[in-house]
Parts: C-alpha cells; structure tokens; sequence
C-alpha cells in the first residue's frame, strides 16, 4: 500500500475530529447565549422591567435605642428614602438597635441562655418592612451608615400585609443568610448580598441581625428591595444556585429556621422494625439521656422514628425540661404545640419569643398547652409574641405558680388593663416590660 493512503486516512481522521470539536463549541456557545438571552431578557424586558422601591413602612421590629415617642435612633427610620447615606457618622436620624458587643449577655442582670438552641441561628434582634408592590425579588439593599456588618439574615414573606383578605398560608423564605462576621470599617456601606430566588412574590421583608461583634452600634438609614412583577425565567446562573441549595448545610439551615414538616416528625409513630436495639440495649438509661441532651429539636424528632428504645427517650419528659422554640418561629403554630404538649408535663424554661405572629398561634392553642405544661414553669419568654391578650395573661398567672422570670418584652399589644393579672405571680424575680403599654398607678396620699 502507498504510504499516502494512511496519511489521507490520519488527515480525515484529524479533520473529522475538528469539525466535530467545532460543532460541539458551536453547540455550547449557542446554548451560552441562549440563556445569556434568557437571563437578559428577564431583567430587561419592557413587560417585566424591575421595580426598585424603598421601604413604605416597618410594621415590627424586636428593639430599638431611641423612645417610643421619638424619632431618634428608632427603627420608623427605615421607611422611605434615605436620611444620611452616603454620609458616614452617628445620625439621630437612623435606625438603632438596642444593643452592640457581649456586655449585654454579660451583665450581671442578663439570663443564662437556652439549651438545644441549633448552632446557626444566632439572631438578636429584627425587623420587618413592608414595600409598596409585591415583586419577585432580585437584590435587597441595606444602607448602613456607622459600624456595618450587623446583618445576618434576610428573610422574604408570601403574605401581603395590605391585602383585605387573610391569606391562606403563611410561607417565610431564606433569600441570604451568613454567620456573624467582624467588618473592621465603621464607614458607610451599601450592603447588597447575593440573595436566593424565590418562587412567591412579596413586599414584606425581614432583617435579623446580631450585633456581638460589633465595637459600637450599627445605624441603619434605608432598605431597598428590586424585583420583578412576573416570575423570572430561571437564567442557568439561578438554576445552579437552586441546585446548590440542596446541599446538606443549607438544607439543615433552612429545616432549622423553617422548622419544615415538624408538625409531621412530631406526630410520626412510625418505628423500624427490628430484632433489637442494637448496642443500645446495653447503655444505661441515663447515658442515652445525656447523649440525647446534644441534638437539636428537629433532630430530636427524627431519631424518635427509628426504634422503640429510641423512640421511647425521645418522648422522655425530661429532654424537654429546657425548650427553645424561638429559631422555629416561622413555622410553628397550634398545631406543633399540641404534638409537643405531651413531652413538656415537666418543662421548666420555656422560650416562645417572635412565636405565633400573623396567627400562627391562637389564644385558645396556648392556653391549651399552658394549662398542660405550665404547673412546673419557672421562666417563660414571650418577647414580640403578638398574640398574647389579656386572657393569655390570665392563663399565665392561673397555670404557673412557680414562675420566677417573665420576659413580655415588645409585647406592644397588650392593654394596659392586662398587666394586673401579673400581682397575682408572687414568686417572681425577674419581669421585663419593655416596650409594653404598662401604667404606673399612683396611690393618693392621706
């Protein structure tokens, strides 16, 4: 054979392989620009163009520096435009919260904290602002204007507190969160996280922060919210960030904070069937207590489903004698009270603080569970729980003899009238009222 036929078959070979490297890159970019097509047109569209707006109003908040009949330093300096930035200072006219550093938790009048508190919800304090439109949101801005880094979390709400009707269901939805970071600068910055995409339009936007890091207070002037008033076409940038949301330490994180399907891990009975406990059987009763002790509540809840000997120190009373449900208060309403009220006969701290907002729990679904839960009671945290009335009062002060620590904290609901039912608790020692409508009676002199 002639040496040229292999060197023609090695030649079409060659060309063969390039061709088919050039029509795949041709392939690849096509499908690069067909979701560069995409991801442009749903920013740029004139039919679904983005909506920026600032803040119409904050309709809750956990704290604030400045008085209730003040302006300075309250957080009502949320809403609208900004105030002071881009300037950089203390201004009276920003949003302050209450509190900076560890001096506050290491004060000699500060409670000791929660046990089983999951290690990724560290906020202290929040707010809530409501926009004008409800839109599928792209960026939230927050303008900090002295001692940035105070922001944690930010969190999205399906309901829309202008509408005349109540809505059906009540979905709160992680767009960013981050552990507590030292940010060195104390200048003015325009914070702008990556946030998650949501399938929910919403004008109603959550801030948590924590402040432990900081070397003063953090000034807030102004939030932004940009969005999209039709549902975005998914962009192969969104599609990633979804599926990367399915990762174990986001999947963890927002099971903990949405506190998702708790209500059926509470109620679940159904157990593996098995020949036994395995090594289990062996350990003493006391030591699967003190292991036991370490999980968080979730996790609780799911190791009660996987043998009866589990099952059975999972339903123990006495791994609820501390019970945190404040970092579940997006989720849990009546009926994860109810599923939880047989395990708490002997619960002694009780912390139920940003609970039950916006009807989640109702008056009757707590005095239920008080009337079960509350004999043993030595304190109970019912910061910002908005449902409370002054029945839940009457409750309180009827269900729990021992109760020495009372936290009603931005209760700000409450009528005067209901704080009487508090003389009849005779072993207090410790009663926060901050931010409540409590009068001071003057006894008259003669």
């Amino acid at each position: 054979m002639s040496p040229v036929f292999p060197m023609l078959t090695v030649l079409t070979m060659f060309y063969y392989l390039c061709l088919r490297r050039r029509a795949r890159t041709a392939a690849r970019g096509e499908m690069m620009n067909s979701h560069r097509a995409i991801e442009s047109n749903s920013r740029t569209s004139p039919l679904n163009a983005e909506v920026v707006q600032y803040a119409k109003e904050v309709v809750d908040f956990s704290s604030h520096y400045g008085s209730e009949n003040s302006m300075s330093y309250t957080m009502w300096n949320l809403a609208g435009v900004p105030n002071v930035f881009p300037s950089s200072g203390d201004f009276t006219q920003t949003a302050v919260f209450r509190t900076y550093g560890t001096w506050w938790d290491q004060c000699p009048s500060a409670s000791l904290p929660f046990k089983r508190t999951p290690p990724n919800f560290q906020s202290q304090d929040y707010v809530e602002l409501t926009f004008e439109q409800q839109v599928y949101p792209t960026a939230v801005l927050v303008l900090e204007t002295y001692h940035p880094g105070a922001v944690i979390r930010i969190l999205a709400c399906s309901a829309n507190p202008y509408s005349p009707s109540p809505p059906a269901e009540v979905r709160w939805e992680i767009l960013w969160s981050e552990r507590p970071t030292k940010v060195n600068a104390s200048q003015a910055r325009q914070f702008k996280p990556c946030i998650k995409q949501i399938n929910f339009p919403t004008n109603l936007i959550r801030l948590e922060v924590n402040s432990s890091l900081l070397d003063y207070y953090t000034e807030l002037d102004a939030v932004v919210l940009h969005g999209l008033k039709d549902k975005p076409v998914l962009s192969l940038k969104t599609s990633l960030i979804d599926m990367n949301d399915l990762e174990d330490d986001d999947y963890e994180e927002n099971d903990d904070c949405g506190m998702d399907n708790l209500n059926k891990k509470l109620s679940s009975t159904a157990l593996r069937e098995g020949p036994n406990n395995g090594y289990f059987d062996k350990l003493p009763y006391e030591l699967i207590q003190l292991i036991l002790n370490h999980l968080t509540l979730p996790d609780l809840c799911r190791l009660a489903q996987t043998c009866k000997l589990l099952n059975q120190h999972c339903y123990d009373p006495l791994q609820y004698i501390h019970l945190n449900l404040q970092p579940y208060w997006a989720k849990l309403n009546d009926t994860s009270l109810e599923f939880l009220q047989a395990r708490c006969t002997l619960v002694q701290w009780l912390n139920l603080s940003w609970t039950g907002n916006r009807g989640f729990i109702s008056v009757a679904g707590f005095s239920r569970f008080l009337k079960v839960c509350g004999s043993e009671l030595v304190r109970l945290e019912l910061s910002c729980s908005h449902f409370l009335n002054e029945t839940c009062l009457e409750i309180i002060s009827e269900m729990c003899p021992h109760l020495q620590e009372l936290n009603l904290s931005s209760c700000d609901k409450l009528p005067p009238q209901a704080f009487n039912h508090i003389a009849k608790l005779c072993g207090l020692k410790r009663l926060v009222l901050y931010r409540t409508k409590v009068e001071v009676k003057k006894q008259a002199m003669g």
